[in-house]
């Protein structure tokens, strides 16, 4: 199940409530699901029950235990718990990550879009200034993925101002310079440095490209063993996480001003050898050995693995929810942090995909190479709309 269809089944079971009498209240036309926060449990979370609490007249509590059985009976739904004033905290039912990854490859470039700003027009007041131009441009792609339509002009009142760019990123290159200009908030000084040519770890811009090239190389190498990619479930039943062992999203990549993802790297990368280092004398990512491949391939698939798993099918699953606070927060600086962190889970992954000495392709095999093409499709899909190249080779 996507967070898409997510979304819809908790909105069925608000309607379910309604037409059973239990609730007297308006069916909202969205219900937000997003990763359990602090405190939280299972796999995607909702605040319905919070929303509908003041319309229904009763404690948010109250409403999220009459919506629980309505939600706990659907397809897909393992288990549902309440947490805090009233959080439905949801676990799905096994072939949830497949549908995600089926999801991701099925829409490619349009993954994530939705019609959330259908009928909207942004109208984007800009000074004459190169940051807030760059700003306003990666806008009007990121708002039409919502279904809305941005408009630029350079007018008063600004209503997009930007803190400017000490000096002019031009010589940095075209992406590098965007990048230089998109990846701080607005109202932090973007450094105009050459750090962001870097082929190192240190260089969040690099990470990205990097690990979009990485899946490339993975795709291309599991072709020359004759190995295809199938988007089954990519745990095991032995493999579901405990509730209780389910991490504050927030942790997963450091601390950011979003919910999200930031520029340091995840735990599970932190947890293993560094993999990205000078590369500036290789051609073909395919050509690096990965420094955790001289790993015991028998520790290859252990408890692990299912958190580097877990990182990065989270990623993957809140990569819509990002797309719309970009959009309507006007902050695309939102999406390249969320980069970068779907960067680190993949790259703390990779070393899983491919089949290691004398070990045969499997339906794990196939199922994680499916992941890593996911991940690909959204590096790639994200770096586009930032106005940023996303090479096959690096």
């Amino acid at each position: 199940m996507t967070p898409v269809e997510l979304s819809r089944t908790v909105l069925s079971a608000v309607r379910r409530a309604v037409d059973g009498g239990e609730l007297s209240v308006a069916v909202p036309a969205r219900a937000v699901v997003t990763l359990p926060g602090p405190g939280g449990c299972g796999d995607y979370a909702t605040n319905i029950a919070l929303q509908l609490a003041r319309p229904a007249g009763l404690p948010p509590r109250e409403v999220a235990e009459i919506l629980r059985p309505h939600l706990s009976g659907a397809v897909g739904v393992a288990d549902v718990a309440i947490t805090g004033p009233g959080f439905l905290n949801i676990r799905l039912g096994g072939g949830a990550s497949a549908a995600l990854v089926r999801d991701v490859l099925t829409r490619g470039p349009r993954y994530g879009h939705s019609d959330t700003l259908a009928g909207q027009v942004v109208e984007l007041r800009v000074p004459y200034d190169a940051r807030a131009e760059v700003i306003a441009d990666a806008l009007v792609r990121i708002v039409a993925t919502q279904g809305g339509r941005a408009e630029v002009r350079h007018a008063e009142p600004v209503n997009l101002r930007p803190v400017p760019a000490p000096e002019d990123p031009a010589p940095l290159g075209p992406d590098a310079a965007r990048w230089a200009l998109l990846h701080p908030a607005p109202h932090d000084r973007p450094r105009i440095t050459t750090d962001h040519l870097v082929q190192r770890e240190s260089n969040p811009l690099f990470r990205v490209r990097y690990a979009h090239a990485r899946t490339r190389a993975l795709s291309r190498n599991a072709a020359s063993l004759g190995q295809d990619s199938d988007p089954s479930d990519v745990r095991g039943p032995s493999d579901v996480r405990d509730p209780s062992d389910v991490r504050d999203p927030s942790d997963l990549h450091g601390p950011s001003t979003v919910r999200r993802p930031s520029d340091t790297l995840s735990p599970s990368a932190a947890r293993r050898p560094s993999d990205v280092r000078d590369l500036s004398h290789v051609r073909d990512s395919s050509d690096v050995r990965d420094p955790s491949d001289m790993r015991d391939p028998s520790d290859l698939h252990g408890p692990s693995d299912v958190h580097l798993e877990g990182d990065l099918l989270a990623a993957l699953a809140e990569y819509p929810h990002v797309l719309r606070l970009a959009a309507t927060h006007r902050a695309p600086d939102r999406l390249a942090r969320h980069l970068v962190g779907t960067a680190d889970a993949l790259l703390g992954f990779q070393h899983t995909v491919l089949p290691r000495g004398d070990e045969k392709p499997s339906a794990a095999h196939r199922a994680r190479l499916a992941l890593a093409e996911a991940a690909g499709t959204v590096l790639a899909g994200g770096l586009s709309l930032l106005g940023i190249s996303a090479p096959d080779y690096l």
